[in-house]
C-alpha cells in the first residue's frame, strides 16, 4: 500500500481542527472514514501519528514533525488547485493581441485597460502591425485576437465585422479648404495629398470616386498608417483621409478635420484563430473590445 493524497488531506484536516469529528464535517465524510484513513496512513509511513486516549487524538512528536512537512506540501497543493481553477476558467494566464495601427492608440488601449482592471494577474502581449501581419499572427495561432482592416485575405482565420469608421479629411490649420463645412471630390483636385497604401480598400474607394468626378489629387506621400497621415498633415505636407479616432490626439495641434462626401468608411474586422472556440479569457477581452468601439 502507498500513501495517497486523500490520506494526507484527512491528516491535515485533523491536525488543523484538533478533532476527528470536526475534520469529518469539513471533509464531508464520516468520522469512521477519518479514523480509517489515519490508520492506513500510519501503516504506510511506519509510525503512529496520534496518541489515542479515551477517544481523543493527540499528535505524537513524530506526528508533529510530519505535519510540518505536510504543511509545506499542502501550500503547494493549494497553489496547484488555484492554478487549475484559473486554467479551467480562463485558459492560460496570458493573452496575445495584435491590431492595425489605426486602432492601436484609441480602441485598443481602452479595451486593454478595462480588461486589466478585471484580470490584473493575466500577462498581456500587444503588437501594432500591418493588417496582413495581424492576420498571419492570428492564423498561425501565435496570437489570440486581432483587429485588421478589411483588405486582407481571410483564408485561415475566423473574421467577424468589428466596426465601420467614417472617413474624414485632415488638413493643417489655415488650409484654404478648412473654410468649407463639407469636403467634396472637386475640392481635392490638384491638392497635395497623403494617400493610404494602394491595397487599402478605403484608398480604392476614394480613387473610384475621384475617377467618377474626373479629378486627381497630387499624391506627395503614401503610407499604410492613418497615424502617419495625421503626423504628415500636422507637419503641413498636405491633406489626407483619416480615421477620426486616429486623429483625436492631433486635434490640439495643427490638424483640422472636415467631413467628406460621398461617405467612405474604414471597415475593420475582428480576427480569431480558425476552428477554435475562444477560451474564456479571450472572450472576456473581446467583450471589452466591443465596448470600446
Amino acid at each position: 500500500m502507498s500513501m495517497n493524497l486523500r490520506q494526507i488531506e484527512v491528516f491535515h484536516a485533523v491536525m488543523k481542527t484538533g478533532t476527528a469529528s470536526r475534520a469529518a464535517e469539513i471533509l464531508r465524510i464520516s468520522q469512521p472514514a477519518v479514523s480509517k484513513a489515519i490508520q492506513e496512513l500510519e501503516r504506510v509511513i511506519g509510525f503512529p501519528l496520534f496518541h489515542r486516549i479515551k477517544g481523543r487524538m493527540s499528535p505524537t512528536a513524530e506526528g508533529n514533525l510530519f505535519f510540518h512537512e505536510v504543511e509545506t506540501s499542502f501550500s503547494g497543493l493549494v497553489h496547484l488547485r488555484g492554478a487549475a481553477a484559473r486554467i479551467r476558467d480562463f485558459g492560460s494566464g496570458e493573452i496575445k493581441v495584435a491590431s492595425l495601427s489605426a486602432l492601436s492608440t484609441n480602441v485598443m488601449p481602452k479595451a486593454l485597460k478595462s480588461f486589466q482592471l478585471k484580470h490584473p494577474d493575466v500577462a498581456i502581449t500587444f503588437q501594432a502591425r500591418l493588417s496582413s501581419e495581424v492576420k498571419e499572427l492570428v492564423a498561425s495561432g501565435q496570437f489570440d485576437v486581432g483587429l485588421a482592416a478589411d483588405e486582407i485575405d481571410l483564408a485561415g482565420v475566423e473574421a467577424r465585422a468589428f466596426q465601420d469608421y467614417r472617413v474624414e479629411m485632415a488638413f493643417p490649420k489655415g488650409h484654404t479648404l478648412t473654410s468649407k463645412d463639407v469636403i467634396r471630390p472637386a475640392d481635392l483636385d490638384g491638392q497635395p495629398f497623403i494617400a493610404l497604401a494602394p491595397e487599402d480598400t478605403t484608398r480604392r474607394a476614394a480613387e473610384a470616386i475621384f475617377a467618377d468626378h474626373g479629378i486627381q489629387p497630387k499624391i506627395v506621400l503614401e503610407t499604410p498608417y492613418s497615424t502617419t497621415i495625421c503626423a504628415m498633415v500636422d507637419a503641413g505636407l498636405g491633406c489626407g483621409m483619416v480615421n477620426p479616432l486616429t486623429a483625436q490626439p492631433y486635434l490640439n495641434g495643427n490638424l483640422v478635420l472636415r467631413p467628406f462626401e460621398p461617405a467612405i468608411f474604414f471597415r475593420t474586422l475582428l480576427l480569431l484563430p480558425p476552428n477554435r472556440h475562444p477560451p474564456k479569457i479571450a472572450q472576456e477581452f473581446i467583450d471589452q473590445l466591443l465596448k470600446a468601439r
